[in-house]
């Protein structure tokens, strides 16, 4: 099998479960070096713990990948830029940062408080606006010490909620739809530094919550999707994988949905 991302160095967030573990392995599966990003919390988002990221780190050192972990806060604008810096001291550049880390805090508008908001709000938006700041400047100052554009990616995690709108999401669907548009704006801003931008929307994906639903509840979940089931963490973990390893691509939303949104 071709090692598409043979040599390049990139940056998980949110890398120690579900969706963000499988980006993490596949790229380490092509040849990537990989900070596997984690704050480690709970399900409900609250915590501190690095062990998550670190054990997904020793699988891609069991199977002769390299990775280091890094547990810090996507949302704290100094440990975004401590991300960024890891990666260069560790491995001594920067390729790509796939920015996958998110909570949830689903409430109907009229019972969503004023700390469910912000708390979505933090994590999504400004999870994802923090790391990708910094490694662009790093990126954009490497591109004026050489005279010559970089090859990066900067990829993004929207979700067909945040397209298309879902009940009981305000805080979540508002975060989704900004993330996508981060991904334009920045392809538009930087392709001149060789920096090329990318966003994924997933569908129902076999998560741990969704997987352990009733047989019903999961048969209603999955009878609008036309290929009749949820998608797998690692289908959605290719699509950042193309985003990475394709020369001319920028700037969209790609749908990984199973037809969802057809």
């Amino acid at each position: 099998m071709a090692r598409l991302c043979e040599g390049r160095v990139a940056i998980v967030t949110g890398g120690a479960r579900g969706v963000g573990r499988e980006h993490c392995l596949m790229l380490a599966e092509h040849g990537a070096k990989v900070i596997v990003n984690d704050l480690g919390g709970d399900r409900a988002g609250k915590g501190h713990d690095v062990g998550p990221a670190q054990q997904v780190v020793n699988e891609i050192k069991a199977k002769g990948g390299e990775a280091v972990a890094n547990g810090d806060d996507v949302s704290d604008w100094n440990g975004a830029k401590r991300m960024i810096d890891q990666a260069v001291s560790t491995f001594g550049k920067l390729d790509a940062v796939v920015l996958n880390a998110g909570i949830l805090r689903d409430r109907m508008l009229v019972n969503m408080s004023e700390d469910e908001w912000d708390a979505v709000i933090k994590v999504h938006l400004k999870g994802t606006f923090a790391p990708a700041r910094h490694a662009a400047a790093y990126w954009r100052d490497k591109a004026k010490e050489t005279g010559a554009p970089v090859d990066a990616r900067i990829v993004t995690t929207t979700s067909v909620s945040g397209i298309y709108g879902n009940v009981g999401q305000t805080n979540y669907t508002a975060t989704k739809a900004g993330v996508a548009a981060m991904a334009t704006t920045w392809a538009k801003e930087l392709a001149r530094y060789g920096i090329r931008t990318g966003a994924i929307a997933p569908g129902f994906c076999a998560t741990e919550i969704l997987s352990s639903m009733a047989p019903e509840t999961l048969a209603k979940v999955t009878a609008p999707v036309p290929l009749k089931r949820l998608g797998e963490p690692a289908e959605v973990a290719q699509t950042a994988l193309f985003i990475v390893e394709n020369d001319f691509f920028t700037g969209r939303t790609i749908y990984t949905d199973g037809g969802l949104r057809m």
